[in-house]
């Protein structure tokens, strides 16, 4: 199959779109705690749509992961390991905004994600300083990545400027415990380890080779790493979902219609970021009366929420396919989308309303070096396809 770049960045681009947008069902959630709308979630995204969507799209799914097992079972042990090593990255990102606040963080953490997530697997298989750095292709690339992680450092800017015009009593309560040093090493960590995804990716290429040769399309080929990279994912946040569970007294929730009295009436309707909500949960006071809880629609928008999330990997799998030899950029591409949608929806939501113009023109300016990014990196993949 012939690489085809401008496809690539499309499907990226709605990857992208897709994870900037799959916590807005979670805002239609009444009720319930985070453990509990986040593992319901979890589970259409981690195991349900995996395996529905790569049970459809691709041939024989069942014998490709037993053949792969059977012959690949170093690549199926690290595509799950570092499943479960991004799962932890995701969970220590909530400690990251808690120390720094959540532009300065997310700047720092993405950041960090998008580097090593996009360097490190050319890096281990060899391919850096022949294939990427000797290259014309390569090296635009290259300037398309650290445009990339300009754009993150402007957005990140433009949310410390918002922060500093913030009241002193909205600014304590945004972040009540800054930290600079100990934020920069969560988010150190969180970063890296939110990249194992990026790592798992490539660790499960044997895969996408037993999956063509089980007669599945070039274009389907990463749904069944997917699978299990995503299993990985789903065990660390079901044991730290299931540890909130006996601490917070909440396991109830999945069943019950009404609220109990140690639970808010009103909880959890405002909803904060989901990693953040995990290692520092709301307070949750007590409620005057139990009040009927809307299960039907929670599990909905839950299982909606999650579908969505999934959808940001399968347009991901395909959109890596069209990258050619240059397939360790579609990280870049991923994470510049992610900040923009993301970005975009906050805009909407009217998280930035009351900032002055210069912060308005400066996350402007972020979202335009991003996109700006995404053209560079595209570009330079189209010159290794001779197009």
């Amino acid at each position: 199959m012939v690489a085809n770049p401008v496809l690539g960045v499309f499907l990226h681009w709605m990857g992208g779109l897709a994870s900037g947008s799959f916590y807005v069902p979670f805002r239609f959630v009444h009720r319930w705690s985070w453990e509990t709308y986040w593992l319901v979630g979890g589970v259409f995204s981690w195991i349900v749509a995996p395996w529905v969507i790569g049970l459809v799209m691709t041939t024989d799914l069942l014998g490709t992961l037993g053949e792969s097992l059977q012959s690949h079972g170093s690549s199926c042990f690290w595509t799950y390991f570092f499943g479960a090593m991004w799962g932890l990255g995701g969970l220590t990102f909530g400690l990251t905004m808690r120390y720094l606040g959540m532009s300065l963080g997310m700047a720092v953490a993405l950041g960090y994600c998008a580097a090593f997530g996009t360097l490190m697997p050319p890096i281990f298989r060899g391919e850096f300083v022949d294939n990427i750095l000797r290259t014309t292709p390569g090296q635009v690339i290259l300037v398309g990545v650290a445009v990339c992680l300009a754009g993150i450092a402007i957005a990140g800017l433009a949310g410390m400027w918002k922060e500093r015009e913030m009241d002193e009593k909205a600014k304590t309560a945004a972040i009540k415990e800054f930290n600079f040093k100990k934020g920069i090493l969560v988010a150190t960590f969180s970063g890296v380890m939110s990249a194992c995804f990026s790592y798992g990716l490539a660790a499960g290429d044997p895969i996408k080779t037993t999956a063509l040769a089980h007669g599945t399309t070039t274009l389907w080929q990463g749904l069944p790493v997917l699978v299990i990279l995503l299993a990985g994912g789903f065990t660390t946040n079901c044991i730290w979902c299931i540890i909130l569970h006996v601490r917070n007294k909440s396991a109830h929730e999945y069943l019950s219609p009404m609220t109990r009295p140690e639970v808010p009436a009103g909880g959890f309707e405002v909803i904060t970021e989901p990693a953040d909500a995990a290692w520092n949960p709301p307070v949750r006071p007590q409620a005057a009366a139990a009040e009927p809880v809307p299960l039907v629609p929670n599990y909905f928008f839950s299982a909606l929420a999650g579908v969505t999330w999934y959808m940001q990997f399968f347009f991901y799998t395909m959109g890596e396919t069209q990258m050619g030899t240059y397939k360790f950029s579609s990280w870049t591409l991923h994470m510049a989308s992610i900040i923009i949608f993301s970005t975009i929806w906050g805009i909407i939501l009217h998280e930035w309303k009351g900032s002055s113009k210069r912060v308005h023109a400066l996350i402007t300016a972020g979202i335009v070096v991003l996109i700006a990014s995404t053209i560079i990196v595209g570009y330079g993949t189209k010159l290794q396809t001779g197009g």
